[in-house]
């Protein structure tokens, strides 16, 4: 936009220039060839009076004096007797003309004469010729259309600095409206633009600096909602944990417990989740290797209960990629748990993570289960296997979140296979692989 305001300003100014300069050049040049007839005109005026008074040898002497003088206009008397003083000319039809007792100004090989007609001699009307060659009806032109052009050219720069300033007055605000438009559809709900420029801009900065700020509002009522809701759970869980305490079976008390316990650490953390402060939409930055390998250790004691071999191959060294380390952790979570779930007892499965040569990571969850039976679920809500179907759902959104993406997929000898790419954050460098660290559990051979 400001190249397209600079060449708009130039192309209007050289317009204006164009049509200012070329009438005026035309009217020096005019002016210039006017100097050069009237001195001619003068020189052959102040000669008239002595034709009709000097012989003609003192005219030639007078003549020839004036000529050394000029020598570039040489003047020409015609005398009414046929004769000629002065410098040779040929006798053109506008000679002939003036001798009729016209004084005129005619067009000549070179450049113009002047033809002035003395009248009343005895023997007839005598005509003087003065010569103005180009040179001199030209004199001093080339150093006007040298000025003229000067100015131009510092009229055209001065315009094109003007319509500079104007176009980065003008551009510079929407490119900020542009940056803080272009955070805040990243996430980063902080961001706001400055509000500068012409009313209209402003007036646009001020909008979405409003909208950004309604935006955060409306984000924080709904986290608070969600946590208050939450807690309300409290008051008929401990209802609940007072009724299973009561029971007189004390293997059924403490099952009745230890699912209150789990369901209470689940409110908890979603008290917890709702009321955590934004990272900042896409720049939240977390170490992959340990965030897995602390949910990994965390369902490996789950996984020993339940007899299921489990395979954890997980790099040295940290993986820096583009998430929170409780948005991550909530992922592995989720794909851990669907495989608990949808899977019987004693079905291995096996996690991976390994660093993505552009960077980032790539982390794999792979059951030797029954798979996604029925077709891969890819709308939100949708499920085969009688859920919420929100589970893949937030992985799906936290590898968009982390500028990644999921891959969902049946092994070729049955299991899902569910792949999550993880992108690396800005300025990170991209690491080479390294040996893994493998947990101490028997590998399931499907992923």
């Amino acid at each position: 936009m400001r190249r397209r305001l600079v060449l708009l300003v130039v192309a209007t100014s050289s317009l204006v220039l164009v049509a200012f300069l070329l009438p005026l050049g035309l009217l020096v040049r005019t002016v210039a060839a006017d100097r050069a007839i009237d001195g001619a005109v003068t020189r052959a005026q102040s000669l008239t009076p002595l034709v009709a008074t000097l012989e003609r040898t003192r005219l030639a002497q007078v003549v020839r004096q004036l000529d050394t003088e000029t020598p570039d206009s040489p003047m020409t008397v015609f005398l009414a007797d046929g004769g000629t003083v002065g410098a040779s000319a040929p006798r053109s039809q506008a000679m002939r003309l003036a001798a009729s007792g016209r004084s005129i100004v005619a067009q000549a090989p070179g450049g113009v004469e002047v033809l002035v007609a003395v009248q009343g001699l005895p023997d007839g009307t005598a005509v003087i010729r003065v010569f103005a060659p180009e040179s001199e009806l030209r004199h001093g032109l080339d150093t006007a259309w040298m000025l003229l052009g000067a100015v131009g050219a510092g009229l055209l720069v001065l315009s094109i600095l003007v319509a500079d300033r104007l176009a980065r007055s003008l551009v510079w605000p929407l490119s900020d409206l542009a940056r803080a438009s272009d955070r805040l559809s990243a996430g980063d709900l902080t961001a706001r633009a400055t509000p500068a420029g012409p009313p209209e801009v402003r007036k646009v900065t001020t909008a979405l600096n409003t909208l950004a700020g309604r935006i955060g509002e409306l984000l924080t009522r709904e986290r608070e909602s969600v946590a208050d809701l939450s807690h309300r759970l409290r008051t008929p869980l401990t209802a609940l944990r007072i009724e299973a305490e009561s029971l007189t079976d004390p293997e059924e008390s403490r099952a009745i417990g230890e699912g209150l316990d789990t369901l209470e650490r689940t409110v908890s953390d979603i008290i917890r989740e709702a009321r955590r402060p934004s990272h900042g939409g896409l720049w939240a930055v977390c170490d992959a290797v340990a965030v897995v390998r602390e949910r990994a250790d965390f369902w490996s004691v789950l996984a020993d209960e339940q007899r299921r071999p489990m395979s954890v191959r997980i790099p040295e060294g940290p993986i820096p990629v583009l998430v929170s380390a409780e948005d991550l952790a909530a992922c592995v979570d989720v794909l851990l748990d669907n495989v608990f779930a949808h899977t019987p007892d004693g079905v291995g499965f096996g996690i991976g993570l390994s660093p993505r040569p552009g960077g980032g990571a790539r982390l794999t969850v792979r059951d030797a289960g029954p798979g996604f039976i029925g077709g891969l679920p890819t709308e939100r809500g949708a499920s085969q296997a009688g859920s919420t179907g929100l589970g893949l759902d937030i992985a799906r959104r936290t590898a968009k979140t982390a500028a990644g993406t999921l891959e969902l997929d049946n092994g070729p000898t049955g299991g899902a296979w569910i792949t999550l790419e993880l992108g690396a954050p800005p300025g990170a460098q991209p690491r080479r692989h390294r040996r893994h660290v493998r947990l101490p559990h028997a590998d399931t051979g499907s992923r």
